[in-house]
């Protein structure tokens, strides 16, 4: 179960990305005057919301997620278990006030503003929390 878990969760973590990038730029040009009406935000909040079940799913079976004496010492235990759950539950919050606030906008211009600047917000978050390879967590790309 563990491992279905974690290689659904790390494949969605794509899905989710593609979604939130293509939100922030549609919401851009929204807001600069372009088209509107676009479910993009919609679809990014709920891959978001998908993602933070099976997240949810995966930190209390985890073996990365120990509460035990120390474990702030090391830096993957301390990642998993304080650091990755935290910006992401933050990031997601920040995704369903951004498309909650936008709704009651009166303009397209102004619905695209405010979910260009929280998605933003939400999206460096979410890239600041991956366990990309490169920053030695031991996740892999997919």
């Amino acid at each position: 179960m563990y491992e279905g878990l974690k290689h659904a969760h790390s494949g969605l973590r794509w899905v989710v990305l593609v979604l939130l990038i293509l939100a922030v730029v549609g919401a851009y040009r929204s807001w600069k005057g372009g088209a509107a009406g676009s479910k993009m935000p919609l679809f990014a909040m709920i891959a978001a919301h998908i993602q933070l079940l099976l997240g949810l799913g995966l930190y209390f079976i985890s073996p990365y997620v120990k509460f035990t004496e120390g474990f702030m010492k090391d830096p993957l235990l301390r990642f998993y278990s304080i650091e990755h759950i935290a910006m992401m539950l933050l990031a997601i919050i920040t995704i369903t006030i951004g498309y909650s606030r936008a709704k009651s906008k009166p303009t397209d211009a102004a619905r695209g503003r405010t979910v260009y600047m929280y998605y933003l917000i939400a999206l460096l978050l979410v890239l600041l929390a991956i366990p990309w390879p490169f920053r030695g967590l031991g996740a892999g790309w997919f």
